[in-house]
């Protein structure tokens, strides 16, 4: 099937084997339908049809005008001396005498006597007498009609499409040059059928020998009407299916005859074809002869090839699904519809909102006072309110798409990023805008996101480590424990068993913080939230550190209000936060240095602030020593682990409150705020 689909050769067959099938499907069509009103007869003649009945009297009144308006008729004389008008029509030609010749005639002026005739006879009155006799014959005497032809007696004339001409015919001179008004009933005619005239090579030889042919083969034309429908059926199905696959080629293919613009190749074929039946609609003068047939078959086989072109280049277009694409106007429409949308979107982008806001209202205007000044027509009513429904249509409409970006910004305000806003509705600022808003929500999400999966991995790394830290460590402790029970007199492995106890318990204590940390961080803990006296919890906490700060020999000033200051938080999460900053003033402070801590009950909030001296240079920002890990001293001589300020932070800010580091030399301080 694909090897017949894509052959070359069996189309170039298929097309030329087309333009002789339908010639003879025409050809058995025309063939049929002159055969028409023969259908109840099995045998008959040229001479005994209609069509030679009108011939026939169609002739007779030519002669009539004819010899009228004509010099060609030669005056002469019979042998008793009376004068007639002779014509030679073997010599003389007009459209009529083609196929007129085969008539014999005598035509008499019944007012003058005149008689013009193409017969010479020294008895006319004989040879009008002998007419009857002949096979055909149709005279015209005393205005009555006597004839053998049936179709153009005196009964059948009237229905006959040369009855005008029996009552009046066209010619208006006359030979001697006076005007007349003719009419048949002014002469005498006598005519009659000459055989041996009709087998002359004229036309009416032609068309009879035609005819009679067209008599002998009347059973093959409806044979013939059915076996060619059946082929171009066959033809046209196959090349419809074929047409625009080539071997070697994917899909339609398409020459450069297809990339013609289909008006200029429409034109061109339509021209070419009407052109070949302007010729053939002119060449009726021609007689019929072998010019004719040569002319009659170049101009259809150009018709034919002009029809082709058109027909498979507008299938190949059609499968391709490039018909409406390869209209020459369908291209320039498409140009100035992407140059102007171009030139409107640059407008739209490339102008501020004031502008357009002016030049749109400066339009509206415009157009209004156009359409308001022509107000008494009924369309310009209609026009203008149209004008402003649509106008109100955009307005409401470019409001809606503010609210929608407007909403899209609310919501990414409250920390929602599932925000997605379609670009494809908007124009102009919006549409930036509504790209802008995409990217933030897409940002933050993607952010959050990977913040989340860092967060989450931490986590899990931490909590792990430190469960697969804590079993050996709990050994190593137990083990330090029994050592230091045992009796041993040797003081280095004492002062060995005093070491691996203190890192033990370092480490213990690093481990509790990574995961205390782990999951402050995270927000994995259950908080008590209660109203604390927060005066209270600082003074204990001095208390408590107190020993410490002697031994460091760090003075706390306090300037703390005389009335309770309470706050709502979870009382063991708030001392843990004061004892980790304690314990990193015990740490990190300048020994013989003071410490100060100063508390402010304000209306909107409250504030804690403790201060000390650094004994190391803080050669470090405030974010940096927030981080996990980050310690004061570089050296990382003191037990410090470097979670004590992330997870006081981390603290502070679950129980909704600011945490805040500030540097200025080798100034430490801290402020928290509720």
């Amino acid at each position: 099937m694909e090897k017949a689909r894509n052959s070359a050769l069996l189309k170039i067959i298929c097309y030329i084997i087309t333009p002789i099938i339908a010639a003879t499907f025409i050809l058995s069509i025309l063939h049929m339908a002159f055969l028409t009103e023969f259908t109840n007869e099995k045998e008959t003649k040229y001479i005994q049809t209609q069509s030679f009945a009108n011939n026939y009297l169609n002739v007779v009144i030519n002669k009539v005008e004819y010899y009228c308006q004509s010099d060609n008729f030669i005056e002469l004389e019979d042998e008793t001396g009376k004068a007639y008008y002779y014509t030679n029509e073997q010599n003389t030609y007009n459209y009529y005498n083609g196929i007129g010749t085969y008539i014999d005639y005598v035509i008499i002026e019944k007012e003058t006597g005149k008689m013009y005739t193409n017969i010479k006879s020294n008895d006319y009155q004989k040879t009008k007498d002998e007419m009857k006799n002949h096979e055909i014959y149709w005279n015209f005497v005393d205005e009555k009609i006597d004839t053998n032809l049936e179709y153009i007696n005196q009964d059948n004339i009237k229905y006959n499409y040369n009855y005008s001409y029996y009552i009046k015919t066209t010619s208006t001179h006359s030979i001697h040059g006076t005007v007349t008004e003719n009419s048949l009933k002014d002469y005498e005619v006598y005519s009659c059928y000459n055989e041996e005239k009709a087998q002359q090579p004229t036309r009416f030889a032609v068309s009879k020998t035609f005819y009679d042919n067209m008599l002998q083969n009347r059973e093959y034309p409806m044979y013939n009407c059915l076996i060619s429908i059946s082929l171009l059926i066959i033809i046209i199905v196959y090349l419809f299916w074929s047409i625009g696959h080539k071997k070697g080629k994917e899909g339609i293919y398409l020459n450069a005859l297809d990339k013609i613009p289909y008006e200029v190749i429409g034109i061109a074929c339509i021209w070419t074809i009407g052109i070949m039946i302007a010729i053939l609609a002119n060449i009726g003068d021609i007689s019929f002869s072998y010019i004719f047939i040569t002319i009659l078959i170049i101009t259809y086989l150009i018709s034919y090839i002009a029809f082709c072109i058109l027909c498979v280049t507008t299938i190949k277009r059609l499968k391709a699904k490039q018909f409406i694409k390869s209209f020459l106007s369908y291209k320039i429409i498409n140009w100035l519809y992407k140059k102007t949308k171009k030139i409107i979107h640059e407008i739209n982008n490339k102008t501020s909102s004031s502008k357009k806001i002016f030049w749109y209202y400066l339009g509206f205007i415009i157009i209004s006072i156009i359409l308001g000044a022509s107000i008494s027509t009924g369309i310009a009513i209609m026009l203008l309110i149209a004008f402003w429904i649509w106008v109100f249509y955009k307005i409401r409409k470019y409001n809606r798409q503010q609210d929608e970006i407007k909403q899209a910004l609310e919501k990414i305000y409250q920390g929602k990023t599932d925000i997605y806003l379609d670009t494809e509705e908007l124009v102009g600022t919006l549409k930036q805008m509504a790209i802008y808003v995409n990217d933030i929500a897409g940002g933050f999400s993607n952010a959050i996101e990977e913040s989340l999966k860092s967060e989450r991995l931490k986590t899990e790394l931490i909590t792990n480590v430190s469960h697969d830290i804590k079993t050996p460590l709990t050994s190593i402790i137990n083990y330090v424990d029994l050592l230091k029970k045992e009796d041993i007199q040797n003081e280095k492995v004492q002062e060995y068993i005093k070491i691996l106890d203190q890192k033990s318990q370092r480490l213990k204590k690093l481990t509790e913080d990574l995961v205390e940390a782990s999951k402050v961080s995270s927000g994995n803990v259950k908080l008590n939230i209660e109203e604390i006296n927060l005066k209270e919890l600082i003074n204990q906490s001095v208390g408590e550190f107190k020993d410490k700060f002697e031994e460091k020999n760090l003075k706390i000033e306090t300037n703390i209000p005389n009335e309770a200051v309470k706050i709502k938080a979870d009382n063991r999460y708030m001392y843990r936060v004061i004892e980790n900053l304690f314990s990193n003033i015990t740490k990190y402070a300048q020994e013989n240095s003071r410490v100060y801590i100063d508390m402010k009950n304000e209306k909107n909030h409250i504030e804690i602030s403790i201060k000390n001296i650094s004994k190391d240079k803080l050669n470090i920002s405030s974010d940096e020593l927030m981080q996990r890990f980050v310690r004061g001293d570089k050296s990382r001589y003191t037990e410090g682990s470097g979670l004590g300020l992330s997870i006081a932070k981390s603290l502070v800010e679950l129980q909704r409150g600011k945490f805040e580091i500030i540097i200025d030399g080798d100034l430490f301080k801290v402020l928290m705020q509720w």
